[in-house]
C-alpha cells in the first residue's frame, strides 16, 4: 500500500539535501522504484519528506542533534524515552526502530521487551523508571507532569540533561504522529480498532434488553 503522499524519485530530486540523503541511505538506487533500507523498512519516510527539502533538512539536523557527542544525556536513557514514546503513540515505526537502537547500545532483550509494561517490570533502575515515567507524561498526558515525577528526574539528571530529554522525546512524539497520519514505513497499516461483526441473528433490540433480562 502506497503512502498517502507522493514520493520523490531520484530523477525528480533537484535539491542537494535530497540527493545526498538518497546517496547515503540508498546508494545509487532510485528509492521509489527500488525501495528498502538496511533496517528493513521501505524507506518511504525519506521519499515523502523529500517533497519539501528544507523540512527534510530540518529533520536531518534533528537526527544529528540527538546523536551529537556533545549531548550530556546518556544515550540509553534517550533511547528508552524514544522507544516508550513510540509505543505510547502506537507508532510501529518509531517503536520498532528504537528497539533496534537500544539493542545496538547493548541493552538486553528482556529490558527492551519490558518497555510496554515498564511500570511493573523489575529490570529498570530508579533513574530509568523516572525517565520512562516522564516519557509517559510527555506522550500520553500532553506534558502534564506531576511534581513527584519531575523531582525524581532532578534526583538523577542535570537541568541540561532534562532539557535534552524533553526535546528529543517530544521530537519523536512528532515523528510518531506524522508517520501514522501519512502512513509511512511500518505505520502504513489500517487502524486495528474496528467493529467486530456480531452474529447474524443479533439485533440491536436484543442488546438493549440485556440489562432488563438480568
Amino acid at each position: 500500500m502506497a503512502p498517502r503522499l507522493r514520493q520523490v524519485s531520484r530523477a525528480e530530486a533537484t535539491s542537494e539535501v535530497v540527493t545526498k540523503t538518497y546517496d547515503l541511505l540508498f546508494g545509487d538506487r532510485d528509492p521509489v522504484a527500488e525501495p528498502g533500507t538496511t533496517t528493513g523498512t521501505s524507506g518511504d519516510w525519506w521519499t515523502v519528506f523529500a517533497l519539501v527539502p528544507d523540512i527534510l533538512e530540518h529533520c536531518n539536523r534533528g537526527f544529528g542533534l540527538y546523536r551529537n557527542p556533545a549531548r550530556k544525556l546518556d544515550p540509553v536513557l534517550r533511547e528508552l524515552a524514544q522507544t516508550r514514546v513510540g509505543w505510547a503513540k502506537a507508532s510501529q515505526f518509531v517503536f520498532s526502530q528504537h528497539c533496534k537502537s537500544l539493542r545496538g547500545l547493548g541493552v538486553t532483550q528482556d529490558r527492551i521487551a519490558a518497555v510496554p509494561h515498564w511500570q511493573v517490570a523489575d529490570c529498570y533502575n530508579d533513574r530509568e523508571r523516572a525517565v520512562l515515567a516522564y516519557a509517559d507524561c510527555l506522550a500520553l498526558q500532553g506534558g502534564r507532569t506531576p511534581q513527584p515525577v519531575f523531582d525524581a528526574l532532578k534526583a538523577f539528571l542535570s537541568d541540561e540533561e532534562i532539557l535534552e530529554l524533553t526535546y528529543i522525546a517530544c521530537l519523536y512524539d512528532m515523528h510518531a504522529v506524522m508517520t501514522k497520519a501519512l502512513r509511512l514505513e511500518w505505520d502504513n497499516r489500517d487502524d486495528p480498532i474496528v467493529e467486530v461483526a456480531a452474529p447474524k441473528d443479533f439485533s440491536g433490540a436484543d442488546f438493549l434488553d440485556i440489562g432488563r433480562r438480568g
